[in-house]
Parts: C-alpha cells; structure tokens; sequence
C-alpha cells in the first residue's frame, strides 16, 4: 500500500481496506492493527484515520474495539450483513413479513427447477437425502427436525448454483428468521408430530422429482410447499413490518 498517496484522504484509506476485505486477503476475525499502528502504515493524521474507519464500521465491515487490547477487527460480508441493509429499506417502506415470504415463495420453487434440470441432479438429490433421513432421525425433537427441514431449503439454494439468486435468498431467509425466530420456535415445538411427517414427506418427493429432472413438477411441487409453510409459520406475524431492531 501506498500510505503517502492516502495522506489526509479518509476515504481513499476506506478503499483500500475494503478491498482487502472484499478480496478475501482479510478473514473474519483477523485483526487490522491498533490505531498506532495504523497510523504509522498509512501516514496520516488521526482524524483521518478515525473517519476511513467510521466509514468501514458504518459498512459493517470491521469493528473498533477500544482499550489497551484494542484494534480494528474485519467483518466478512454475509447475508446478515445484507439482511440488515435490505431491512432498513423494507421498514422505510413499511414492507410486511408476509411481502417479504412471498418474494421467497416465488424465488424457491424457480431454484429447485434448476437443480432438477441441472447436470447434477443426481448428486445434489443425494445430498438433499441427507436432510431428509435426517428430518425422519429427528421427527420426534421439534427443534433438531426443523433444523433439518431449514438446512435443506439452504442446500436446494446451494444446490441451484446461481451466485446472484442464492445472495437474495440468503438475505430474504435472514430477514424472515430474525423477524419471526420466537414465534417459528415456538410453533415448531408445537406442532404435531404427524404434521411434521407430512412435511418430510413432501421433501420426500421433491427429492424424487429432482432426482427423476422433472423441473416442471419439483417447481410445482415446492410452491405449493412453501405455500403451507407460509400458513403454518407465519401465522399472526404475517402483516406486522420488518423491523431493523430485529437484526442487530
């Protein structure tokens, strides 16, 4: 890095540090420096640094923790990060959770056509089996099944290999964890089991449906699943608006 070319210019810093970030030379956790030695690697004065920092920590790319022990730690983008910022939009437009569910009622089902039609549909049906011997191991603990019942929905995502909808689903599926955690908790705990064994089921035969490329059918197939899942678990929430205090 070129510190004399940062001198005084805040931003500029930011820039650098972020593409560090962004470019996976920096990991989670890692530590920057403390501010003495930032100072000293990019020669500028300290108000300078402070508001390069102040940007990155607005970003939610690092934090600074004080004291003697202190320094800058970076933060890897996720989807909680992205889920924060799309939240902030959503409650400046008074966006409902049940909004937000049917975004992903339609994103979903698109995606496990494409893991239907895709080359390795075999492959990906297998590791989605994984979930559902899982789900069946686990049907009679509400929590570990439902874990189950999520990591598959994450992996038909994975699965779909598109970079751009597997981004939005991430954020959309964080937006309706954190706005709805408590009451989906509590209802899955809730829920017969027999309920539970009709829903693996239906993951059941979606797996066949991909396993079998029938794209048509599995997008079919899953709408109408994520169409009862809107119902079971959104319940009373479905109207209330995305708060941003929910995704702190």
């Amino acid at each position: 890095m070129s510190g004399g070319t940062a001198a005084g210019k805040p931003k500029q810093i930011a820039d650098e540090l972020r593409d560090l970030i962004i470019s996976g030379a920096l990991d989670e956790g890692d530590l920057l420096g403390t501010e003495a030695e930032l100072l000293e690697r990019f020669k500028v004065s300290r108000p300078s640094l402070r508001e390069s920092l102040r940007i990155l920590e607005a970003e939610g790319l690092i934090s600074v923790m004080r004291g003697a022990l202190g320094g800058v730690v970076v933060h890897r983008p996720d989807q909680r990060m992205t889920a924060r910022a799309a939240a902030l939009v959503m409650q400046a437009r008074s966006i409902s959770l049940l909004d937000v569910f049917e975004a992903s009622a339609v994103i979903e089902p698109a995606m496990a056509r494409m893991v239907a039609m895709s080359r390795g549909r075999e492959r990906g049906a297998a590791r989605l089996r994984e979930f559902v011997i899982e789900m069946k191991r686990s049907v009679q603990d509400p929590v570990g099944c439902t874990t189950a019942m999520v990591g598959f929905h994450s992996e038909m995502v994975q699965l779909a290999g598109n970079q751009t909808l597997i981004v939005i689903c991430e954020m959309i599926n964080e937006v309706i964890t954190r706005a709805a955690v408590a009451d989906i908790l509590t209802r899955s705990q809730g829920e017969p089991v027999a309920s539970r064994r009709r829903t693996i089921r239906e993951f059941e035969q979606l797996v066949d449906l991909i396993a079998a490329g029938d794209g048509d059918a599995a997008q079919a197939h899953c709408a109408a699943h994520m169409a009862r899942l809107r119902r079971g678990l959104l319940g009373e929430h479905g109207s209330s608006t995305i708060e941003v205090n929910h995704h702190r």
